[in-house]
Formats: structure tokens, sequence, C-alpha cells
């Protein structure tokens, strides 16, 4: 395995070609080993992975204070490598339930200043607002984590999941780092008007879901029973029909996997890096041995011929069912 590097952006820090998510490991996706999960961000670390990205509201802030435990107890060195990503701004009740997004200027620092607290840091590499508020300008907040930075509680300002006129709008108030959103195989919305914006503005891709939350990952099976706390439990990708279908592009996928000897998995993650040298995947293994074929993709070499059956076998639009329930595809812009 060889990490390589890539620049967030024009105005941002050299990164690992590949990053790790962390949410996986306290919220969304049934229960976690927080051991194995910080044994898995050290091995990551040693791996040579610098980019860490967690939320606030990920778990209740437990993710924050996992991602904090795991960079006190990395060795120095590692330590040091690591640059941590943050989202903020999703609002959550006791319950667990979303309640919607806070981008106003005092609610950002305030944010900020409880995550600078549990992860143990005195600044945080790349803060972004996690969905744009409808009722704050995007300005605001981005000249909020501005002065985060002129402050040195920041580093650098990221941006989420946010359509090309928003993107646009955020990086003539400040300069823009990354922004992160969904994309992969089945996940290719940003194609027709995101990425080419971030292009022409020198902003990076952090790609999430790359696996697409397990579902090309070669892993899952129609029959998994997933509990209630699970997010795929309610996904529309991972119901029925959606489901079935979406598993039979898995398949035409691992035909092509085989014949390079790699996995389904290593081959997705491969397709992503493949997109050009803006885009930072982020996988988001909860376990060493899910992070270690994760990092085998690293010495994936896809060619003309592997990306054209590739593309055969899995169409831009081949998926089924939206990639969230309908309530949070409504705070997503197109």
């Amino acid at each position: 395995m060889t990490m390589h590097t890539r620049s967030l952006g024009t105005t941002g820090p050299q990164v690992s070609a590949l990053g790790l998510g962390c949410m996986g490991m306290t919220a969304l996706y049934g229960d976690a080993d927080p051991s194995e999960s910080i044994a898995t961000v050290h091995a990551a670390l040693e791996a040579g992975v610098t980019l860490l990205d967690t939320g606030d509201f990920y778990g209740m802030g437990s993710n924050e204070l996992l991602i904090g435990e795991a960079l006190r107890t990395a060795p120095p060195a590692r330590r040091e490598q690591a640059l941590v990503s943050v989202k903020f701004g999703a609002l959550r009740d006791p319950a667990g339930n979303w309640t919607g997004y806070d981008g106003r200027p005092a609610a950002v620092k305030n944010f900020a200043a409880y995550s600078l607290q549990r992860l143990g840091v005195d600044h945080i590499d790349v803060y972004r607002l996690a969905r744009l508020d409808p009722a704050v300008p995007i300005e605001e907040t981005v000249g909020a984590v501005a002065e985060l930075v002129e402050q040195g509680y920041v580093r650098h300002i990221g941006l989420s999941e946010v359509g090309a006129d928003t993107i646009r709008r955020a990086a003539a108030t400040a300069p823009i780092t990354d922004l992160q959103i969904e994309y992969s195989l089945i996940s290719r919305g940003i194609e027709r008007a995101v990425l080419p914006t971030t292009r022409e503005l020198g902003i990076a891709i952090t790609a999430y879901g790359v696996l697409s939350r397990g579902l090309i990952s070669g892993h899952f099976t129609a029959d998994r029973q997933l509990p209630a706390t699970d997010f795929r439990a309610h996904a529309p990708r991972f119901q029925g029909e959606n489901l079935r279908h979406n598993l039979d592009l898995v398949e035409e996928l691992r035909k092509i996997a085989e014949h390079k000897g790699v996995s389904v998995a290593q081959i997705a993650i491969a397709w992503v890096l493949a997109q050009g040298r803006d885009i930072v995947p982020l996988v988001g293994a909860r376990t060493r041995e899910r992070l270690a074929e994760s990092l085998g993709a690293l010495d994936v070499t896809l060619d003309a011929a592997d990306l054209a059956a590739i593309e055969r076998a899995v169409p831009p639009t081949a998926a089924a069912g939206d990639r969230y329930p309908a309530a949070q595809m409504a705070h997503l812009e197109p």
C-alpha cells in the first residue's frame, strides 16, 4: 500500500489520499465497540491516514469524545499528523430525533467551543456547517467561521451538502477549502453542477458514502436484519425491491472485482479515487479488518477499459431509491 497525498483545494492542507469517516463508530449504524473503534483510528494513523472526519451531533458528542481519546492515546508523532474535520449545526432532541439546523453566528461559536473541549484540541482543522440553515444566509455562517479562523480556533473553512449557488456565495465570503458531499458509483449527482463549480473555484471534494453505507461494499446481503437504530433500516435504497435491484448492481461489480483479484469495496473506492486528484474519499471503517480492506484500494489501478466496464455495470443513474428518507432529502440542495 502506498499512501499518496492530495490537497484540500487551493487554500487547504495536504492530506492522505483516503480519509477516515468516524460517524459509524458511535452513531446511526447500530452498536459499535469503542475499543475497536479507537484501535481502528490508531491503525489508520499508523498507515498514514491524516484526515479524520466527525460531527458534533454524532452520538450527541460521543463521537468527538471518542476521537479525542484516540488522539490522546496515539503516539505523539501520529497525533501530530492528524487533521480533524468537524461538522456542526444539526439539532437533535434527547430522543435522538433531528429537529433542524442552526447556522447563526452565535451558535457557530458556541458549537465550536464545545467541540474543542470534547476533542481536547486547541484548534479544529476544517470546520463546516452540516446542512444549510434556510433561515440564515450562508454568508453569515461562513463569516462566523472566518472569525474563528482569525482567532486561531479553526484552520480552514469547509462546506457540506450544498449546491453550486451556495458554494459560489460562500467562496465570495471567505476562502473555502473543501465541500463534503456524498459521491459514489451510485450517488453521482454532483457531476452535473457541483463538481464543475468546485473545480472552477479550486475547492476540493471530500467524498463520503463511497460504499453507500455498505450497500456496494460486497458484504451486504438481502436477508440482513437491521435494528431500528440503524439508519439503513429507514433508507430507501435498502428497502424491498430497491435493495434487490441495488444488490444486483453489486453482483455485476463483483465480476469486475474478481477479474482484477480485488474486493468489491476496493473496486468501488478505487473508482472514486480515479475521478480526480481533487477528490478525497472518506472510508467509514469501524474495524481494523474493514480499514485494511479499504486501504487496499490505494493499490488498485483502473485503466480506461476497467473504468468503461464499471460504467457499463453500474451506469450513473442505475441506483433505485433516494439516498436519504424524504424528510432528510428536503434539507439537501440540488
